[in-house]
């Protein structure tokens, strides 16, 4: 049996709370869609020019939001529960979002999303570390040695 002695790393930790908030701000914008005469509505102050491109994507940008908070939401339980499948999840949240920032900053549509791109890299890489592989890896390994056969 493998000993499962490792504490969860802080920067799991920050990133299963940086997914919850996702979760949280995504529902909440996508609410505020629905009932744009709501109080949330007031949560667009933010971001005024990102309000008004969901607005041209009309109903779509309700269900993209929902989706996105889903996502979010499945990468921090996934996070927490120390499961492979919420790693993946992860680099794959991240990675779209780094090629968002990227594809966002080239076409001009907002270049302060520049400020995104070195930080997506760095949480890549990160996800990328072998401690943090192994740290996904000896869970795995736990869990399938102690399944009755």
């Amino acid at each position: 049996m493998i000993r499962d002695s490792h504490a969860r790393p802080i920067g799991i930790v920050a990133l299963i709370i940086f997914f919850a908030a996702g979760t949280l701000i995504s529902f909440l914008a996508g609410v505020s869609l629905l009932f744009p005469s709501g109080t949330l509505n007031e949560i667009w102050r933010l971001n005024p020019h990102g309000h008004e491109g969901l607005l041209r994507i009309g109903g779509w940008a309700v269900v993209l939001l929902l989706a996105a908070s889903a996502s979010c939401a499945s990468a921090a339980v996934g996070l927490f529960k120390r499961t492979r499948w919420g790693h993946i999840m992860a680099i794959v949240l991240i990675g779209i979002n780094l090629l968002s920032d990227i594809v966002n900053t080239v076409s001009g549509i907002e270049p302060r999303a520049i400020v995104g791109i070195p930080i997506a890299l760095l949480i890549i890489l990160y996800l990328f570390k072998q401690r943090v592989r192994n740290y996904f890896a000896q869970r795995t390994q736990r869990v399938n040695n102690s399944s009755p056969d």
